[in-house]
């Protein structure tokens, strides 16, 4: 290990945070484990399946639920008596940094690092324009391919003569997020849950793949915090309809379930605004990514290690300042490319505990007002599970 990336993981664990694993068991092996399992040769397919334990098939239904972290899962099982018959025994993956679903969805359908997908946060900074861009809803950016670079699984398995299905609502089907991230294979829109599981059986009665997304967990803890009785109510009903998924499938499926991240509840007397902060301020005209993990675009002259160690000791143990290249040295994005160099910050920030740092200059007052949020390092938001069925 590196000096850098040593200092690094110290600093971390200090703030009990952790670096993220992209040759271990992580999101971004996901989907290559599923193509070598179906026989496909991809990039670094073969060890991800190993790594992975997933057996050989002729059917995969990989399901990812947007939010549910493993320690958010374990901790809440109660409300989930089929994903906890499959969580004894099984091991967690690492989603990469930031934990936040863009980033992750990068990562997940192209089996690389946020560093080579340039998708590294909820909005960045688009190095064309110099003004902030939404990976999200693909407001500010160029088109997704031109983005994204990385070839997706998806397409590599259509190459190969596999058949592939994406399962979603019709607003996800041709999207920005979508073309980055998991292009290729043909899209069958289905909006409420049970009409994607059903969709999804229908779709195994013939050898392939099928992905299939549910939002509804993710989206019900920013808004009521995965500690909620809501929250708990969201977990049932998905941990419903994938156990009756796993009832209809036909013999001989291999189903996946996983995350694109966990998620931390704020405490609002841990939060910082930037707009009403001079120390934090003073020579950060822009800010970007998201409360927890935030990168820092300086004013032109300014010095990145004063303003660092300024915002260090504005913030003290609730986070971990780095300069962009302590970040990329310490291989908190993985592997970076060199046209993704200028998307990350001059400074980035990782939040500890249950800190946010909110930038009202550019956030809305609905993104300010959420309740459960994610995007840093803890193991809280950083692992996600890898639960695996057998039909």
């Amino acid at each position: 290990m590196s000096d850098l990336r040593a200092e690094v993981r110290s600093r971390l664990e200090r703030s009990g945070l952790m670096l993220p694993d992209y040759r271990g068991r992580s999101l971004s092996g996901v989907l290559p484990a599923a193509a070598a399992a179906l026989g496909v040769d991809v990039p670094d397919g073969a060890r991800r399946r190993d790594q992975l334990g997933l057996p050989r098939a002729e059917r995969v239904c990989v399901v990812l639920v947007d939010g549910l972290g493993q320690e958010n899962l374990a901790e809440r099982s109660g409300h989930a008596p089929f994903l906890r018959s499959l969580l004894a025994g099984s091991k967690a993956l690492h989603a990469g940094y930031p934990s936040t679903t863009a980033a992750s969805m990068g990562s997940f359908g192209t089996g690389t690092s946020p560093g080579r997908t340039g998708m590294l946060g909820y909005t960045v900074r688009n190095p064309e324009t110099g003004a902030l861009g939404n990976l999200v809803s693909w407001t500010g950016l160029p088109a997704a391919e031109r983005w994204q670079r990385e070839p997706t699984v998806l397409q590599a398995l259509v190459d190969a003569g596999v058949t592939v299905t994406s399962v979603g609502p019709q607003k996800f089907h041709g999207s920005g997020l979508t073309e980055a991230a998991l292009r290729g294979g043909d899209h069958h829109t289905a909006e409420l849950l049970p009409e994607r599981v059903d969709a999804a059986v229908r779709l195994l009665r013939r050898p392939g793949l099928v992905y299939l997304y549910w939002g509804d967990v993710d989206k019900t803890g920013h808004h009521h915090g995965w500690g909620s009785w809501q929250w708990g109510d969201a977990l049932s009903a998905v941990d419903g309809e994938l156990a009756r998924l796993s009832r209809l499938l036909p013999p001989g499926t291999t189903l996946v379930v996983t995350a694109d991240h966990g998620m931390v509840d704020v405490d609002r007397d841990l939060r910082w605004d930037v707009a009403a902060d001079p120390a934090l301020s003073t020579d950060v005209p822009l800010t970007s990514g998201e409360p927890r993990a935030l990168h820092l675009h300086l004013a032109e002259g300014a010095d990145p290690t004063a303003v660092r160690d300024r915002w260090q000791e504005t913030l003290g143990r609730h986070a971990v300042v780095l300069t962009r290249d302590e970040a990329v040295g310490a291989g908190l994005f993985g592997p970076v490319a060199e046209h993704v160099l200028p998307v990350i910050g001059d400074l980035v920030v990782a939040t500890a505990g249950r800190a946010t740092v909110v930038d009202s200059r550019s956030q809305t007052p609905a993104s300010l007002d959420l309740v459960g949020v994610h995007g840093s390092l803890t193991p809280t938001e950083l692992r996600v599970p890898l639960l695996v069925w057998q039909g």
